[in-house]
């Protein structure tokens, strides 16, 4: 059992642990340095999300026609509209080379050229080549998730090899929060489907360590443990309708359709998970794939209005569940910062127009992590942009030292650091 140590040398690498359950704790005011004063850097890190939806976003409801900061918010970032100041918009930016339409899912965050041409080789994702430079920080070098089917991913290794994703948020919660020895861990994933909180296991300490914390701190892990119970009871439901029985119907079974009805309550599990792994420092790299394949045979529209409306109400959906995923890291406090200010958040798609299979003007936004946002930054739309360059800003503001990645040619411009 971890031993509770006082709030002035508390550090952050300390958890709460029971038999089997171990508890990263969020950021608290006592694990800053005794004399740090409120602009310490020390003890907060910076993270990066990497996320990518696979068919295409209609870009007459995303890209704004206005550059600059007075730009009139689109349909789809109207949904975003809390977090305009936070956020940056661009148009006109691709990976040079990167062509053969859904080919180009794999090279969303590596950039490599040709994935539509025999003998193909990929390169490293930009989540993995951070990972490779500050994994080592925390328990989980990075996270590779999927909101999918088995086999896509976000995440390449330096060979070129693709790393397989998780694709369920109960199973992720699992790994990041219970361990042990085999039989410890079967027993509490047994308790936690009976409805157990992990927060049961650690109890007595969380108890003594609050003792020995400041009132904000008190709240904070008040607010931390809050939302750990929250997902808790969440998971619990969904897996509750995997075993009720389904409705019994007389009409024919259509032809291998999946059901996508579900699609964003569980991108929003997957967000929730997430947020609690970057809250307790498990991890500061996340990548996640979310494959809208079910909705596919609408992404070609061919402009007729029904079917428009449709994959608009579907992409504003997803656009909802990004801006609450944006909310709860806006909402999560790092002393006088928040976890948004302190994460980057890459959204974006390898087509810009899934209807003609289009490569170019990709639909592609940047939220938080400590740059000058609140614009968009509006490129040719023909010869576009390099988005890597993008990429090399994004590893630079998370403090590697690197002046190239991938096609780049720099950094990328009119992004500057807050």
């Amino acid at each position: 059992m971890t031993s509770i140590i006082t709030s002035r040398s508390l550090n952050r690498r300390t958890f709460l642990r029971g038999a089997g359950i171990t508890l990263a704790l969020p950021f608290l005011e006592a694990m800053l340095p005794r004399f740090a004063t409120a602009a310490t850097d020390v003890a907060k890190p910076r993270r990066m999300i990497c996320i990518e939806t696979n068919m295409g976003i209609m870009p007459q409801f995303f890209f704004p026609e206005k550059a600059g900061a007075d730009y009139a918010a689109t349909p789809y970032l109207e949904k975003l509209a809390a977090h305009r100041s936070q956020m940056t918009v661009f148009s006109g930016v691709s990976h040079p080379g990167v062509t053969g339409g859904h080919n180009a899912e794999k090279c969303f965050a590596t950039g490599t050229p040709h994935p539509d041409r025999g003998g193909f080789r990929n390169w490293i994702s930009l989540d993995q080549f951070a990972a490779e430079q500050v994994g080592n920080r925390t328990r989980h070098p990075s996270l590779v998730l999927a909101m999918t089917t088995e086999g896509s991913t976000l995440s390449y290794t330096r060979s070129g090899a693709p790393i397989p994703a998780e694709r369920s948020p109960k199973k992720l919660f699992q790994r990041l929060f219970v361990q042990g020895k085999p039989e410890e861990v079967e027993a509490n994933v047994e308790a936690l489907r009976q409805g157990r909180s992990m927060l049961d296991f650690v109890g007595e300490q969380s108890k003594r360590l609050n003792r020995s914390l400041s009132k904000s701190d008190q709240q904070r892990m008040d607010e931390y443990f809050t939302s750990v119970r929250e997902l808790e009871g969440r998971l619990h439901s969904s897996e509750e309708w995997e075993h009720k029985p389904k409705p019994v119907v007389t009409a024919k079974a259509p032809d291998d359709i999946e059901d996508g009805r579900e699609f964003v309550a569980k991108t929003r599990l997957m967000f929730d998970v997430m947020k609690l792994a970057l809250e307790t420092d498990s991890t500061r790299i996340i990548s996640l794939f979310i494959d809208t394949t079910v909705i596919h045979n609408i992404t070609h529209h061919g402009n007729r209005p029904e079917a428009i409306a449709e994959l608009r109400a579907k992409e504003e959906a997803q656009f909802d569940a990004l801006a609450g995923f944006l909310s709860a890291l806006a909402a999560t406090r790092e002393e006088n910062e928040t976890l948004l200010d302190r994460s980057m958040v890459l959204y974006g798609t390898p087509m810009g127009s899934a209807n003609s299979h289009s490569n170019v003007n990709l639909p592609v936004l940047l939220a938080g992590g400590g740059f000058k946002h609140g614009q968009h930054l509006a490129f040719d739309t023909v010869n576009n942009y390099p988005l890597a360059n993008l990429f090399v800003s994004m590893l630079q503001r998370l403090g590697i030292e690197s002046g190239a990645f991938s096609t780049s040619k720099g950094t990328m411009r009119g992004l500057e650091m807050a």
